[in-house]
Protein backbone atom coordinates (compact mmCIF):
# COMPACT_ATOMS: atom_id res chain seq x y z
CA UNK A 1 0.00 0.00 0.00
CA UNK A 2 1.32 3.01 -0.70
CA UNK A 3 1.18 6.26 1.40
CA UNK A 4 -1.21 7.74 -1.16
CA UNK A 5 -3.61 4.76 -0.11
CA UNK A 6 -3.03 5.53 2.93
CA UNK A 7 -4.08 9.35 2.23
CA UNK A 8 -7.47 8.59 0.59
CA UNK A 9 -8.73 7.12 4.57
CA UNK A 10 -8.56 10.60 5.63
CA UNK A 11 -11.23 12.94 5.62
CA UNK A 12 -8.39 15.68 5.61
CA UNK A 13 -7.80 14.37 2.09
CA UNK A 14 -11.82 13.70 0.76
CA UNK A 15 -11.74 15.25 -2.89
CA UNK A 16 -8.56 15.40 -3.48
CA UNK A 17 -7.58 13.57 -7.21
CA UNK A 18 -5.60 10.27 -7.23
CA UNK A 19 -3.12 12.60 -9.13
CA UNK A 20 -3.17 15.19 -6.57
CA UNK A 21 -3.02 12.46 -3.56
CA UNK A 22 0.02 11.06 -4.78
CA UNK A 23 2.06 14.90 -4.67
CA UNK A 24 1.09 14.76 -1.03
CA UNK A 25 2.00 10.95 -1.01
CA UNK A 26 5.62 11.04 -2.11
CA UNK A 27 6.52 13.58 1.03
CA UNK A 28 5.00 11.16 3.32
CA UNK A 29 6.82 8.06 5.25
CA UNK A 30 5.29 6.06 8.01
CA UNK A 31 6.82 6.94 11.70
CA UNK A 32 6.41 5.32 15.01
CA UNK A 33 6.51 6.72 18.22
CA UNK A 34 6.38 5.09 21.81
CA UNK A 35 4.04 6.50 24.87
CA UNK A 36 5.51 9.20 26.14
CA UNK A 37 7.52 10.33 23.37
CA UNK A 38 7.29 13.99 22.16
CA UNK A 39 6.73 14.87 18.78
CA UNK A 40 7.33 18.27 19.09
CA UNK A 41 7.67 21.36 21.36
CA UNK A 42 5.84 24.68 21.73
CA UNK A 43 8.36 27.40 20.27
CA UNK A 44 10.44 25.15 18.97
CA UNK A 45 10.82 25.16 14.74
CA UNK A 46 8.15 23.72 13.38
CA UNK A 47 8.40 21.33 10.15
CA UNK A 48 6.26 18.06 10.16
CA UNK A 49 3.07 17.35 9.48
CA UNK A 50 1.65 14.03 11.56
CA UNK A 51 -1.53 11.68 9.62
CA UNK A 52 -2.83 9.60 12.61
CA UNK A 53 -3.03 5.96 11.71
CA UNK A 54 -3.40 4.35 15.12
CA UNK A 55 -2.51 6.09 18.98
CA UNK A 56 -3.42 9.06 20.61
CA UNK A 57 -1.55 12.44 20.99
CA UNK A 58 -2.20 15.12 23.42
CA UNK A 59 -1.46 18.47 22.09
CA UNK A 60 -0.18 20.63 25.08
CA UNK A 61 1.32 23.33 26.60
CA UNK A 62 3.36 24.64 29.73
CA UNK A 63 1.61 26.27 32.83
CA UNK A 64 2.61 28.63 35.37
CA UNK A 65 4.12 26.90 38.08
CA UNK A 66 5.52 23.82 36.13
CA UNK A 67 3.87 20.98 34.53
CA UNK A 68 1.69 20.76 31.40
CA UNK A 69 -2.07 21.77 30.39
CA UNK A 70 -3.62 19.17 27.96
CA UNK A 71 -5.73 21.27 25.59
CA UNK A 72 -6.77 17.85 23.30
CA UNK A 73 -6.55 14.76 22.63
CA UNK A 74 -6.19 13.47 18.90
CA UNK A 75 -6.87 9.91 17.65
CA UNK A 76 -6.80 7.95 14.57
CA UNK A 77 -7.64 9.93 11.14
CA UNK A 78 -6.49 13.20 12.96
CA UNK A 79 -3.95 15.27 11.61
CA UNK A 80 -1.57 16.48 13.58
CA UNK A 81 0.82 20.00 13.38
CA UNK A 82 -0.30 23.21 11.51
CA UNK A 83 2.18 25.50 12.40
CA UNK A 84 4.64 24.87 9.79
CA UNK A 85 2.34 26.36 7.23
CA UNK A 86 2.28 30.13 9.51
CA UNK A 87 5.35 32.18 10.06
CA UNK A 88 6.79 32.53 12.09
CA UNK A 89 6.66 28.73 11.61
CA UNK A 90 6.96 27.92 15.47
CA UNK A 91 4.82 25.58 17.49
CA UNK A 92 1.90 27.33 18.80
CA UNK A 93 1.79 23.99 20.93
CA UNK A 94 3.38 21.26 21.80
CA UNK A 95 2.33 17.13 21.37
CA UNK A 96 3.53 13.82 23.20
CA UNK A 97 2.41 10.58 22.18
CA UNK A 98 -0.29 9.20 25.12
CA UNK A 99 0.06 5.67 23.79
CA UNK A 100 2.00 4.72 20.76
CA UNK A 101 1.46 5.38 17.90
CA UNK A 102 2.11 4.88 13.94
CA UNK A 103 1.40 7.88 11.41
CA UNK A 104 2.48 9.16 8.28
CA UNK A 105 5.23 12.08 8.81
CA UNK A 106 4.69 14.22 5.71
CA UNK A 107 7.96 16.40 5.16
CA UNK A 108 6.57 19.80 4.99
CA UNK A 109 9.25 21.78 3.35
CA UNK A 110 9.00 19.21 0.62
CA UNK A 111 5.09 19.50 0.97
CA UNK A 112 5.23 23.53 0.81
CA UNK A 113 7.42 23.36 -2.33
CA UNK A 114 4.59 20.69 -4.13
CA UNK A 115 1.82 23.34 -2.88
CA UNK A 116 4.21 26.27 -4.21
CA UNK A 117 4.24 24.28 -8.12
CA UNK A 118 0.74 23.68 -7.78
CA UNK A 119 -1.74 25.97 -6.92
CA UNK A 120 -5.00 24.30 -6.68
CA UNK A 121 -3.26 21.78 -4.33
CA UNK A 122 -2.03 24.42 -2.61
CA UNK A 123 -5.28 26.46 -2.04
CA UNK A 124 -7.29 23.14 -1.07
CA UNK A 125 -4.53 22.07 1.76
CA UNK A 126 -5.01 25.56 3.26
CA UNK A 127 -8.75 25.20 2.95
CA UNK A 128 -8.26 22.19 4.68
CA UNK A 129 -5.56 23.58 7.00
CA UNK A 130 -7.98 26.72 7.69
CA UNK A 131 -11.42 24.15 8.36
CA UNK A 132 -9.38 22.29 11.23
CA UNK A 133 -7.57 25.34 13.23
CA UNK A 134 -11.66 26.39 13.37
CA UNK A 135 -12.67 23.30 14.15
CA UNK A 136 -10.19 23.10 17.48
CA UNK A 137 -10.54 26.65 18.16
CA UNK A 138 -14.33 26.15 18.56
CA UNK A 139 -13.87 22.50 20.39
CA UNK A 140 -11.37 24.79 22.48
CA UNK A 141 -13.84 27.63 23.32
CA UNK A 142 -16.79 24.75 24.18
CA UNK A 143 -14.48 22.74 26.41
CA UNK A 144 -13.83 26.72 28.72
CA UNK A 145 -17.32 27.33 28.65
CA UNK A 146 -18.37 24.26 29.78
CA UNK A 147 -14.98 24.60 32.77
CA UNK A 148 -16.35 28.03 33.56
CA UNK A 149 -20.25 26.78 34.00
CA UNK A 150 -19.09 23.95 36.12
CA UNK A 151 -17.27 26.79 38.35
CA UNK A 152 -19.97 28.47 38.97
CA UNK A 153 -22.23 25.73 39.46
Amino acid sequence: MTHSDVLRDFEFFAGLSTEQLALVGITGRRVRYSAGQRLFAEGSPASGFWLLESGSVDIDTPVVGGGRAVLDTLGPGDVVGWSWLIPPHLWHFGAVATTDITAILLDTERLARVMRNEPDLGFALSTRLCGVLAHRLHATRYRDLHHRTEARS
